[in-house]
């Protein structure tokens, strides 16, 4: 269903990266709305290595019907060769603000 809202989940490697990646998202009208939560602290395997880093976490408000053309772009604007971003539908939520996310959103 396009109007099913998602909360996308994407961390970045710093508050530039983060905070360009938000505003281009938003300015696109590809999410309605991003949070960022600084000084999130992840440990991850990469290449073989097992490495914890301090990183900005996004929470990105969207619809099904702009998770493709969001996916594009961020792939584009991220400085990750491999940038994490998995999206989870939501199911339950004030009425209004699930509106105004399908609202904003509009690709």
């Amino acid at each position: 269903m396009p109007g099913t809202v998602l909360l996308c989940y994407c961390s970045c490697p710093d508050a530039a990266s983060a905070q360009a990646i938000a505003a281009t998202l938003v300015d696109e009208r590809l999410a309605a709305c991003v949070s960022r939560l600084p000084g999130v602290s992840s440990t991850y395997r990469w290449q073989g290595v097992v490495t914890t880093g301090s990183e900005e976490l996004l929470l990105i408000k969207t619809t099904t019907g702009c998770f493709e053309e969001l996916k594009a772009r961020l792939l584009v604007l991220h400085p990750y060769e491999v940038p994490e971003l998995v999206a989870v539908p939501v199911q339950h939520g004030h009425a209004a603000y699930l509106d105004w996310v399908r609202a904003n959103s509009a690709g």
